[in-house]
């Protein structure tokens, strides 16, 4: 007869629920004041979006792809926001376009810097690295129940949802990117004089911004998919119809709010693929 060596099991599952208890028993202020800055720049952007026509919105959808990626861009983002909007689901595009919008912003601004100092350190990054494998292997739907008993339900623990969910992309995209510049371009460069923040700002970032661009352009597709799973938490968009239509088995319903999400995550895509590759794509 052999031992079972699982007959005794770590309680993991209990360690944590009494540590998520432990975070909202004793820091549950700190988490609503790292709430409060999202939902006035969630609120901003949704109520400027829906305060906006919708004609503006889609000539500066026409106008951005156009100069981003040429006029057979510009054309298909107009037509594609156009549809979304006769399908009757506007309002829940602009309040699904304010989640990654500020979902996004929030990425870059603390992404970008965790990049660029992982590009410096190999401590700092092989520290990092295992961050953000947890953060990238976890499933999506393990990411809400924290989050909610941290910062209760809605549309802001949606997005804070997905900041975590999308952030390593750009994380790690910016870390290869810079890593990547020529050492004797950098050396070059510090021969002349120049110090380490000119030589940041001046060469490696400037040589390395398709990279980090290919990195934005996955944090959005990542937003984009994310926001959708938040609507179970109860964040608005384009979720919603699409976790109301498979609640109650409206096909219709469900398939004209994943249409919604493709056609605005292709508008996205081209636009940043564009400005990453620094040519149009006709």
């Amino acid at each position: 007869m052999f031992f079972n060596i699982f007959k005794y099991t770590i309680p993991l599952d209990d360690w944590i629920a009494l540590a998520v208890d432990w975070l909202v028993g004793n820091y549950r202020p700190f988490f609503q004041a790292i709430k409060m800055p999202i939902e006035w720049m969630l609120n901003g952007i949704n109520d400027l979006l829906l305060w906006l026509p919708p004609e503006i919105v889609l000539i500066i959808f026409l106008v951005a792809g156009w100069k981003a990626a040429g006029w057979k861009v510009g054309i298909f983002s107009f037509i594609a926001m156009a549809f979304i909007g006769f399908t009757g689901l506007w309002d829940e595009t602009m309040t699904t376009l304010a989640m990654v919008i500020s979902a996004v912003f929030v990425d870059v601004l603390i992404g970008v810097p965790l990049g660029i100092i992982s590009s410096r350190s190999d401590r700092f990054e092989s520290v990092l690295r295992p961050v953000l494998d947890a953060m990238q292997t976890t499933p999506a739907f393990v990411y809400l129940v924290p989050v909610v008993m941290l910062f209760s339900i809605g549309t802001v623990a949606g997005v804070i949802a997905t900041i975590i969910f999308s952030m390593p992309p750009i994380i790690r995209l910016t870390n290869l990117g810079i890593r990547q510049v020529h050492p004797e371009l950098i050396e070059a460069t510090y021969s002349f004089g120049a110090t380490q923040r000119q030589v940041l700002w001046k060469v490696q970032i400037p040589l390395a911004l398709t990279t980090i661009m290919a990195g934005l352009n996955q944090t959005i597709m990542l937003s984009l998919s994310m926001v959708v799973i938040a609507s179970l938490i109860g964040a608005g968009g384009l979720g919603v119809p699409v976790f109301e239509g498979l609640n109650s088995l409206q096909v219709g319903l469900a398939g004209i709010g994943g249409l919604g999400i493709v056609l605005m995550a292709m508008v996205l895509d081209r636009i940043t693929q564009a400005l990453g590759s620094g040519k149009p794509q006709e």
